[in-house]
Formats: C-alpha cells, structure tokens, sequence
C-alpha cells in the first residue's frame, strides 16, 4: 500500500525542464483556420477561437472564459478578466481577427445561443466547451493543414 502511495506522487517526467515556444509563420496558421470548415457552425467557432488565441495572444482557458461584455471592436480590444496570475489585462486585435469573431457570434445568434451568461465560445448546446477539446483540435487541424 505504500509503494501505491509513493508512485501516485512521483513528479513528471519531465517537472522542471522548460521547452522553446513553438511559433507558428502567418502562413502556418492562415492553413490552419483553412483546415476549418467555413460552414458548420463548429467550423466556424474553431476558426473564430483559433484567430483569438492567435491574433489576441491569450491563452486557451483565457479565450475559454471570454464573455460578450469582453470584447469591445470599436476600440479592437478584448478584456480578460482572469489571466496568469488572476491578473486582468486587455489586448488589441486587428479587424480580421474581429471579422472572424463577429462571424461566429451572428452564428451563435441565429442558434439561440446568444446569452451573456454564455461564455462566447461554448458547445452548439450552450456549455462551456474544455480546454482538453481545443488541446486535442489544435493539433488534428495542424495535421490536416500539413503543419
């Protein structure tokens, strides 16, 4: 029973070692929002998600926890609430990260989805979606982008 203990509470592999950023070119991820569909509704969040996460710098679960009353295009800004560090901070996106947002909010309106108590980017039901779905999505596009 205690070596069960001892091994539940091993640290991971590879606890403490840092990896370099992985950036992707404008080009890389111009094939990667391609490699989404531009019809379905899922299609169209996942590109909107992805040109949020890239465009606005944000990380997953921050993007994940973004509400309507977050995001001003007038000013081209985007709020996040709950950063690293539950620190709050705004950042700015360029118009066609916006036009790819806004696709995707007239999306979610027209399927009854449109709630401020709705994260912006939920499930076709309404539910918040997991940062495990957008960890496995990612790479299966990049696949199929050819990155």
């Amino acid at each position: 029973m205690a070596a069960e203990r001892a091994t539940d509470r091993r640290a991971p592999a590879n606890k403490g070692r840092r990896f370099p950023a992985e950036l992707l070119s404008p080009e890389e991820v111009r094939a990667l929002l391609r490699a989404c569909s531009s019809r379905a509704p899922t299609g169209i969040r996942n590109r909107a998600l992805i040109a949020v996460l890239y465009r606005g710098g944000l990380r997953i679960s921050e993007a994940l926890a973004l509400h309507a009353k977050d995001v001003d295009q007038t000013a081209g800004t985007v709020t996040v609430l709950h950063g690293k560090g539950d620190q709050r901070r705004t950042v700015g996106m360029d118009p066609a990260a916006f036009a790819l947002l806004e696709r995707w909010l007239d999306k979610r309106r027209a399927l009854g989805l449109f709630s401020g108590r709705r994260p912006i980017f939920c499930t076709l039901e309404g539910r918040a979606i997991d940062s495990s779905y957008v960890r496995r999505l990612l790479p299966r596009l990049a696949d199929r982008a050819g990155i």
